[in-house]
């Protein structure tokens, strides 16, 4: 198994946190502005302010999970998955597949 290196993982981190805080500072105001140029002139809701906006956009996280940016897990776990695929049977792949789906399922309608 492959090690990663950890190309400065505190000072990362250091900069992760006000970053992501102002993300979601400049996604309330988006929402804050979205949804005072649409939704009063389209179904009359009466506007809102930048703390509601903000509330919306946690309550949003709260009911639909995460943010998600790209792929899920980091490069290790890839190369795991791949490397457990690889030593599959075909068997195993049509089950595993199949088994996929159906915990999936509700994801198509």
């Amino acid at each position: 198994m492959m090690n990663y290196p950890r190309y400065g993982g505190h000072r990362r981190r250091f900069f992760f946190v006000p970053f992501i805080i102002a993300l979601f500072f400049v996604l309330s105001a988006a929402v804050q502005y979205l949804w005072n140029m649409v939704l009063p002139d389209v179904t009359h809701l009466a506007k809102i302010t930048y703390w509601q906006a903000a509330a919306l956009l946690l309550l949003s996280r709260i009911l639909f999970g995460n943010f998600h940016f790209g792929r899920r897990g980091g490069p290790q776990q890839q190369m795991q998955m791949r490397q457990k695929w690889a030593e599959m049977s075909d068997e195993d792949r049509v089950k595993f597949k199949e088994e996929f789906r159906q915990r999936h399922r509700h994801h198509d309608h």
